[in-house]
């Protein structure tokens, strides 16, 4: 078992939630996607339940909503796996496929997780731009492209360039505490979003 504690807590949430998914999350999007999203991990009563990203919480409304007024997505919400919902170039991953106690994982978790991401974004070959939402999947992104933690710093709009040409543009994470506190604007989320998206082609 490689992460005994995230199994420990999602066994439990199952037994708690027995018609939530309760399983690692995997990506969702296109196959071949030029923009990678990358969050930090399922919420409990979102991507936990439903099995998709972002979907059925209150980050996904934000991300959603953005990614369908820049025409990457065929709807502005998220409600479930079932919901017919396509993304448009995009791609959406977790830097921690497993839902964590109080939504933080522990970095030993993180460090095993991405393995994941290091193989997802090798396969991903038509990758040309990454947003990480957040300081966790900023550095999961650099660890998982072969550099160290050190090699770029985190900053809401910086941007980085990754091995292979590719851009790594970062945001603060579309959370409820992030968009109440007004630290992330829904103005502040587009701009980025569309930042990392004329980066990736798609704008």
């Amino acid at each position: 078992m490689l992460c005994p504690r995230l199994a420990s807590f999602l066994a439990k949430a199952a037994h708690a939630n027995p018609d939530y998914h309760c399983k690692p999350v995997a990506p969702f999007g296109d196959a071949e996607p030029a923009l990678l999203i990358v969050g930090l991990a399922p919420g409990m009563h979102g991507a936990n339940r439903t099995g998709r990203p972002f979907t059925g919480d209150y980050a996904g409304i934000l991300l959603y909503e953005s990614l369908h007024a820049l025409g990457l997505s065929s709807a502005p919400t998220s409600t479930d796996r079932a919901d017919g919902l396509k993304l448009n170039g995009v791609r959406i991953t977790n830097a921690v496929k497993c839902l964590p106690p109080e939504n933080k994982p522990l970095p030993a978790e993180i460090r095993t997780c991405n393995q994941y991401l290091a193989a997802e974004l090798e396969k991903l070959s038509s990758v040309k731009a990454v947003l990480a939402l957040g300081t966790v999947a900023h550095e999961a992104t650099l660890v998982a492209s072969g550099l160290k933690k050190s090699a770029a710093k985190f900053g809401h709009a910086n941007e980085h360039e990754l091995p292979g040409g590719i851009h790594l543009v970062d945001s603060y994470h579309c959370s409820r505490y992030n968009t109440q506190t007004r630290r992330l604007t829904t103005e502040m989320f587009r701009q980025v979003l569309g930042r990392a998206a004329t980066l990736a082609g798609l704008q």
